[in-house]
């Protein structure tokens, strides 16, 4: 097949990586593949990186007629058999741009579990062929909202299956943990729906009973000021730390003890999947997609959202029971092998394709 992987994000998160996974996996597979995506942004210089065709575009909010244009030029000029549209952004302007075009098959991607809006929020998902889904929690959301359930199709995110690299441990270090100390990683842009709040806050009720238990927060966002200025009142300096965004995160990651995610609102939470293809047990929020990735007592604890106090026992009993955190932390793997790898997403969204498509391109 043909397809066009649309983005329009400048900066790199778990979605990024989801584009790049999924067009390198088609390439990989003999698709012939091409990203569009913000000129000058992180997923355009990797997707160049990983040898991938790549068109750089000015994408500005949903209403975008340059992007718009400028996609629908490119449709006419080489039209492909599918468009994936992964983000809002690039669900509005791809949308209209497929219209504009007369473009074969347009599909959008929902990841976040927020409720849809009215107007052109929905608009852009119901003017698309297919709308996939990364969760059910997601597809709920999108059928409330007037997608037609016919229209939804659910393909769970992946992650590369890879090995943990070494010297995780020495990473620790340079940022100051000890080396004995017990770790609580967290990995995620520092955003409200997040809620890094809670998670400071069950930080102070841990450190009371493990006063050696270090914090260790992987990623940027405008929350950071008020978020270090909670860690000062808290009086958690000494335990907490902003290690800001990380290109090692497959030394680091591997090093934390437990894998904690605390956010009131997740479509799934890759970063849970990373945790999990490294063997690392999950003490998490009932968020969103979070329960469809976590058994709540076989590969990690699920808690209510925003329950500082029920995040902080549940990270305290894994912490002190080794043998738990090893249990949790192969079914995790294990888990992470059956449902959750980079190859099962790429051939679900094929077989998405081929299933609207109605026909054989895709095989």
């Amino acid at each position: 097949m043909r397809v066009f992987h649309v983005d329009s994000a400048r900066t790199w998160r778990g979605g990024q990586n989801q584009v790049l996974l999924t067009a390198a996996g088609m390439q990989h597979r003999g698709h012939r593949v091409t990203v569009v995506c913000q000129a000058g942004g992180e997923l355009e210089t990797r997707a160049r990186e990983a040898g991938l065709d790549v068109r750089g575009v000015r994408f500005r909010g949903d209403l975008s007629p340059g992007a718009t244009l400028a996609l629908a030029r490119l449709l006419r000029r080489e039209p492909p058999d599918a468009m994936q549209l992964h983000d809002p952004h690039a669900a509005a302007a791809g949308a209209l741009a497929a219209r504009l075009a007369g473009a074969r098959l347009t599909l959008a991607t929902r990841r976040v579990d927020f409720p849809l809006r009215g107007g052109l929020s929905l608009w852009k998902y119901r003017s698309t062929q297919g709308v996939i889904a990364v969760s059910r929690a997601i597809a709920s959301v999108l059928v409330s909202a007037g997608i037609p359930s016919e229209r939804v199709r659910l393909v769970y995110e992946g992650v590369r299956d890879r090995p943990p690299q070494p010297g995780g441990r020495e990473l620790l270090g340079e940022l100051g943990v000890p080396r004995d100390a017990p770790v609580v990683g967290n990995v995620a842009a520092l955003t409200g729906h997040k809620d890094h709040a809670t998670l400071i806050q069950a930080a102070a009720r841990v450190v009371d009973r493990l006063p050696e238990a270090r914090f260790v927060v992987v990623g940027e966002g405008q929350l950071r000021t008020r978020l270090q200025a909670q860690v000062r009142d808290l009086g958690l300096e000494r335990n907490w730390v902003f290690a800001g965004f990380r290109n090692d995160l497959d030394r680091l990651l591997p090093a934390f003890t437990v894998f904690c995610l605390s956010s009131h609102l997740e479509g799934l939470g890759t970063s849970l999947l990373d945790a999990m293809c490294f063997a690392r047990p999950v003490v998490a929020t009932a968020a969103g997609g979070i329960p469809e990735a976590v058994v709540d007592g076989v590969t990690g604890h699920l808690v209510p959202v925003r329950d500082a106090a029920a995040l902080a026992d549940a990270l305290v009993h894994v912490l002190r029971d080794a043998d738990t955190r090893t249990a949790m932390g192969r079914a995790g793997r294990q888990r992470f092998e059956e449902q959750f790898t980079e190859d099962r997403m790429v051939e679900a969204t094929l077989g998405v394709y081929r299933e609207l498509h109605g026909g054989d391109e895709a095989r």
